[in-house]
């Protein structure tokens, strides 16, 4: 049995659960999902992850006496669609996953949040696994019950709040990750530092080649990640007021995301999400807020990591500051109109601005192209 960290999610009413942290959790899927009861466990992944890990997966729960079947899509964000949600959908459905059943998302954030949501639509909601397999999905996506597909009108705008039963993040999956969806899952790494942990971003920026290389500091930081955002679900698991703070960066990254139509060639998550960070510090910064020392050291840092920071380094560029304007007005976080911002005094120190003024956003971005 492998070794691992566990960080409990306390939630009430009987749905609390584990997220396990540590290599070679994977090989113990089938006994850890057996545990939970049901008679069937079909897993969904996309090409890329289920070539490496679904046949060895479904031998796991086979051999814990659990039918399963695999369904698998495309990888890359353009999956998160209406269509490939009722290929999903179908594709469960095809296996006789019931209630009483479970599906496994083995994968990234993609095919969490889009296997997610069709657990949480099958039959009116069938029990969740997470299996995350990419740094970003085992340090933010997997935990906390964000499912959902995006639209041609903006991202992650369909969905559900569907919680896991258990997420196992086998952190020796993170071995095969490509260098940039690594660089991409550290952006969301670095962001829990910068909303309410000053000293994990001191710890971050003392210990982020060892995250990278596989030493230690890689399920630390994930555990360090996982209790962070496991603390805000359980003080408001539905985004009514303090789980907003973790879309820190997202307004601007989703925007881009949009603008650029979901193409990794171009973008992928973890790339908007950082420079949507340096952006919402020097944007914080320009009203005054907090110092351009911090917002220096935030864009230093991400860079240092392999991040970029700038509207500039979009590959073909970001559209001009009207259209990113427009991307972000279907930003989840719009109440009545109104843009809201998630903003910084400082480096752990984020909060949520709403009301604000369209015009300071577009002079913003509009210094923010002409400079780069």
């Amino acid at each position: 049995m492998s070794e691992h960290l566990t960080v409990h999610v306390p939630l009430d009413q009987g749905r609390d659960y584990d997220i396990l942290i540590g290599r070679g959790l994977l090989d113990e899927a089938g006994r850890r999902i057996a545990a939970l009861g049901g008679k069937a466990a079909a897993i969904v992944t996309d090409d890329t992850v289920g070539g490496l890990y679904a046949k060895r997966v479904q031998a796991s729960l086979e051999a814990a006496g659990l039918r399963s079947g695999i369904v698998s899509v495309a990888p890359g964000e353009a999956s998160k669609s209406y269509a490939t949600f009722a290929q999903v959908c179908d594709g469960l459905l095809g296996y006789r996953i019931e209630r009483g059943d479970l599906v496994v998302a083995l994968g990234g954030g993609v095919v969490g949040d889009l296997a997610g949501f069709a657990a949480a639509s099958l039959r009116r909601g069938v029990r969740l696994v997470q299996a995350p397999t990419s740094l970003l999905a085992q340090v933010d996506s997997s935990v906390g019950g964000k499912t959902g597909i995006n639209s041609p009108l903006g991202k992650n705008l369909i969905g559900a709040f569907h919680q896991p039963r258990l997420v196992l993040a086998d952190t020796a999956t993170l071995d095969t990750l490509v260098e940039r969806e690594m660089r991409a899952g550290y952006a969301e790494v670095a962001k829990y530092g910068l909303i309410n942990d000053a000293g994990f971003f001191d710890w971050c920026e003392a210990n982020w080649g060892g995250i990278f290389s596989g030493g230690p500091e890689r399920d630390e930081a994930v555990a360090i990640c996982c209790r962070s955002k496991a603390g805000v679900v359980v003080r408001d698991e539905r985004e009514d007021g303090e789980r907003a703070l973790l879309n820190l960066g997202h307004t601007f990254g989703h925007a881009l995301e949009r603008l650029t139509g979901y193409d990794p060639a171009r973008l992928v998550h973890g790339e908007g999400v950082a420079i949507g960070l340096a952006l919402a510090f020097r944007f914080s910064a320009r009203l005054g807020l907090c110092s351009g020392q911090d917002a220096g050291r935030v864009a230093n840092h991400l860079a240092l990591a392999g991040l970029p920071t700038r509207l500039s380094q979009v590959p073909g560029g970001s559209g001009d500051a009207d259209m990113l304007l427009d991307a972000m007005t279907q930003d989840k976080k719009v109440r009545d109109g109104q843009l809201t911002f998630i903003l910084a005094r400082g480096i752990g120190q984020s909060f949520i601005a709403p009301g604000i003024d369209a015009a300071d956003v577009r002079a913003f971005l509009t210094d923010e192209l002409t400079n780069a």
